[in-house]
């Protein structure tokens, strides 16, 4: 399988191929060849259909039966690759040959690739392209940069501040102290302070200590499972007691949650009904749901389990087995491989739920968890041992 973005004949291409056959798409317009000018370029693939997108200009080509899934293990390529043998021959028009030219602001999956000398695994031949001190993206929030003898400066717009742009002028005199992040209230010429896991108060500086966790919306817990690395993977379990009147929002996601090719097991609401959906791999996820409606909200206590076995998923519902599916006969993958990443409530503050999980769930979680339990381990985990903002005493 490959994914492949070329520029021939001043054209652009976008080619892939899923494992059947190989699909081309190529602009209507060419690219201009002066070197002064930046072109937007968008590309990529829904199942087996494609698009390309050329400063606003779009193709789109119509899928047909086939392969869904880029399968692919390979080191990603900007630029051009390290060994030309390693290109496939029908990723390319002709023979395969470095880009020359200018590549800023890459986004792979909504995250962005950071074209710095450090973060990349490795790279020949490439240099700064703005030629300054300003670079591309030194000045946040739509500042202005300027060169300056001593470096540069940065011209804020009236909202902003800092010496980057970075800061909110609502945030400039904040009281949030170091446990908090401040967060602006243009609308209101204010802010409010969101506080850390373990603290509190209009100003996070109370601390506090909790059993049951109350998210009130905006919030999150990141746990790192200690044990992850001896976990039997085919066979994983999850169960936790909660308590909410909404009827949307992500209650659980083991998993990274990094791009959509990551494995994970969510639990969450939608509707007004329970939720799980299990990806195991390639992105092959049944989602499960339970038939009664408006039975979990109703602010009572009520207890989930969620047990894998291998491709076999069981939901219990207060010990009722409420479903009960094989999402892969075939047993293609069997392993919930999740990096030993669980999250509640929702993501890092700026992570829409919506957007990370591709629309299984569309809200974070309001309500309460406790009595979290994974795979048949004897103790509660202790959710006030991880990361996270907004989660309170229950």
């Amino acid at each position: 399988d490959f994914l492949c973005i070329s520029l021939v004949n001043g054209f652009i291409q976008l080619r892939y191929n899923l494992g059947d056959k190989t699909v081309i798409l190529q602009t209507f317009q060419k690219v201009h060849a002066n070197g002064n000018t930046w072109h937007s370029l968008k590309a990529g693939r829904v199942g087996n259909e494609g698009y390309l997108d050329l400063d606003g200009i779009n193709i789109t080509q119509k899928a047909s039966p086939g392969m869904i899934a880029l399968d692919t293990h390979t080191d990603f390529f900007v630029g051009g690759v390290s060994s030309l043998n390693l290109v496939n021959s029908m990723a390319v028009e002709n023979e395969p040959t470095g880009f020359t030219g200018c590549i800023r602001e890459i986004v792979i999956n909504n995250r962005e690739l950071k074209l710095t000398v450090t973060d990349p695994k490795g790279g020949a031949n490439v240099g700064d392209c703005d030629g300054t001190v300003c670079g591309y993206t030194v000045c946040k929030n739509n500042g202005t940069c300027q060169v300056e003898n001593s470096g540069f400066s940065c011209s804020c717009p009236q909202e902003w501040t800092g010496s980057t742009c970075e800061e909110s002028i609502h945030c400039s005199q904040n009281r949030c102290g170091s446990q908090g992040l401040c967060i602006p209230q243009p609308t209101s010429f204010s802010y409010i302070c969101v506080c850390a896991l373990g603290w509190s108060g209009k100003y996070c500086d109370s601390k506090i200590k909790f059993f049951i966790a109350k998210f009130i919306g905006n919030s999150y817990i990141k746990y790192t499972d200690p044990y992850y690395g001896k976990r039997d993977l085919q066979y994983s379990r999850i169960s936790l007691n909660f308590t909410t009147n909404q009827t949307e929002g992500l209650m659980v996601w083991m998993g990274k949650g990094e791009d959509e090719d990551n494995d994970f097991l969510a639990i969450g609401l939608a509707n007004g009904t329970l939720k799980v959906v299990v990806n195991l791999g390639e992105r092959i996820c049944v989602p499960l749901i339970h038939s009664k409606h408006s039975t979990c909200c109703d602010e009572r206590w009520h207890f989930v389990t969620v047990v894998q076995n291998q491709t076999c998923i069981k939901v219990y519902l207060d010990e009722e087995l409420i479903l009960f599916e094989d999402i892969d006969p075939h047993r293609k993958y069997t392993a919930l491989n999740y990096g030993g990443i669980c999250y509640f409530g929702g993501f890092e503050i700026g992570r829409k739920v919506n957007i990370v999980t591709t629309g299984l769930f569309q809200k974070e979680f309001i309500g309460k968890i406790k009595d979290v339990v994974l795979f048949q381990d004897s103790k509660k985990i202790q959710l006030m041992e991880g990361e996270g903002y907004n989660v309170y005493n229950g």
